[in-house]
């Protein structure tokens, strides 16, 4: 095992200069044998011994598919960018839900209402094989542990809210934009040092803003570390004006567990 973890760091200090644009396409296998199409980035100029953060970035509804592509509609350019490459090297992998999946859930759910979402006691197979993914990177010494961070738009939100809840021992900070989840799922998040912003329009006609307003009063009332940043008239597309808030990048990188 050491031997395969030393191989894939070295690994990535070759490829990161090819990694200087663009996001590698990869296909992970699951152990149940799913095959999960992902694209990813490793840190610029990447030094040996160093360890660097991680970002899981989870895609919405309209960009499942097989292409291995269109998970990086929105988002993507944002980690490319000449600047945060430098100023935030990172780890960060774009895993994509195929077309008939939903992350988190076996479907899409009935009801984007707080209380009607669903409470699974397994995730399902698709969404397994992220966090078994996940885990593969995590075996990396040069990921450092203690600052693993999720982001979430839409259905990646709802899964952000799962995945946080199934295992918030791992991530420093999460972000979920647009989305939703029963509030007595994040009862799990509670004593656990994990900072959360969320961000929603008031005016999204898709998923009900109700369901980042119930998570935000949930969080805090649990003694989580959580912001809620609303934009007012914003419809569903909220993801846009939350990547181009001031600080969107130098919050997310400045989380560490203790």
């Amino acid at each position: 095992m050491k031997r395969v973890i030393l191989n894939l760091g070295l690994l990535f200090v070759v490829l990161a200069v090819a990694a200087q644009d663009t996001y590698l396409a990869e296909k992970f296998v699951s152990s149940k044998k799913d095959t999960l199409n992902y694209r990813y980035i490793v840190p610029e100029n990447m030094q040996e011994g160093q360890q660097y953060p991680l970002v899981l970035f989870l895609h919405g509804a309209g960009e499942r598919g097989s292409d291995n592509e269109k998970q990086l509609t929105h988002g993507g350019q944002m980690f490319l960018n000449p600047v945060n490459r430098e100023k935030y090297p990172a780890f960060v992998l774009f895993p994509q839900c195929p077309e008939k999946a939903f992350w988190a859930y076996p479907a899409r759910p009935d009801s984007y209402s707080p209380v009607r979402m669903p409470q699974l006691k397994e995730q399902p197979p698709i969404f397994q094989a992220v966090k078994e993914l996940l885990d593969t990177y995590l075996e990396n010494p040069q990921v450092d542990k203690k600052r693993v961070y999720i982001i979430g738009l839409s259905m990646g939100a709802m899964g952000t809210y799962d995945m946080i809840s199934r295992y918030p021992e791992i991530f420093a900070a999460a972000i979920p934009i647009c989305g939703t989840v029963n509030p007595t799922k994040l009862n799990a998040v509670k004593g656990h040092d994990i900072h959360v912003r969320i961000f929603h329009g008031d005016a999204d006609d898709v998923v009900p803003v109700t369901g980042s307003r119930e998570a935000y009063k949930t969080l805090k009332s649990l003694g989580v570390d959580v912001e809620y940043i609303e934009f007012p008239g914003c419809n569903h597309g909220s993801w846009n004006p939350a990547f181009n808030y001031p600080d969107f990048m130098q919050w997310l990188f400045t989380q560490e567990r203790d």
